[in-house]
């Protein structure tokens, strides 16, 4: 099986990305979309079975119409942007699981039409840290919605994720639902708006980072399982009838 990760190398860290999908599976192959045209992308997305959204540089504000908030953002890759909005909408398209993780959540959000708050700090401060501390991830607390995909996938209502980022969900896109949030109101994690109804694919979005996170925490591991298990579904059920 195929799994398509729109950036799996790189650095350690997102090498951490297949070890992760390959702990729940380990006969799955990566497919590394970074580097293609996402022309080339959509098409090497059609012979897999799920995609990933991987985590890195803050999505270019002109993409949520707040170009104001340019100076608050760090390292944009417009290119990446233009590469992980046509992967997830094809994978969408195709009634494909989708994962996001960190940026990738974002960049899921903004593709169907919500915004982000451009640094943290600046917009709501510091009673909760979800940036790095010293280099290394922070941790903190979130709060599971009863009823959600999180809910039913790690079995938990409250548990503490590993976090690094400074950007986060401001105006979720409408087609979307909260699954988890931050003592301070922050999104943790959102799904589709009516996952469920059982009427939609998987579609998950994270901001922490599940990949290198202790796999025994119950928001780690169960949530590779799970999207595994999904794009297995996917593949006998829906690429299967085709």
């Amino acid at each position: 099986m195929k799994i398509a990760v729109s950036k799996a190398s790189g650095s350690v860290k997102y090498g951490n990305y297949g070890a992760w999908l390959r702990a729940a599976d380990p006969e799955i192959e990566i497919v590394d979309c970074i580097g293609m045209t996402p022309e080339q992308a959509v098409l090497a997305l059609e012979e897999c079975d799920g995609l990933v959204l991987s985590g890195g540089a803050d999505v270019e504000p002109e993409r949520y119409g707040q170009p104001e908030k340019r100076p608050l953002c760090h390292d944009c890759d417009p290119a990446r942007d233009v590469l992980e909005i046509a992967l997830v909408k094809a994978a969408v398209e195709m009634n494909m699981p989708v994962l996001g993780i960190c940026r990738g959540a974002q960049i899921m959000n903004v593709a169907y039409g919500g915004t982000l708050v451009a640094d943290l700090p600046t917009a709501i401060g510091l009673a909760v840290e979800h940036r790095t501390v010293d280099g290394h991830d922070g941790h903190h607390a979130i709060e599971v919605e009863p009823g959600s995909l999180i809910k039913r996938i790690c079995r938990v209502i409250e548990g503490e994720v590993n976090t690094a980022h400074h950007q986060a969900v401001e105006r979720l896109a409408p087609v979307f639902a909260p699954s988890a949030m931050a003592d301070d109101g922050t999104i943790e994690a959102f799904e589709a708006a009516d996952a469920t109804l059982g009427g939609r694919p998987f579609i998950l979005a994270v901001q922490w980072h599940p990949e290198r996170m202790e796999w025994e925490n119950p928001l780690s591991m169960n949530i590779a399982v799970h999207f595994v298990n999904e794009a297995h579904a996917f593949g006998a059920l829906v690429k299967g009838t085709k």
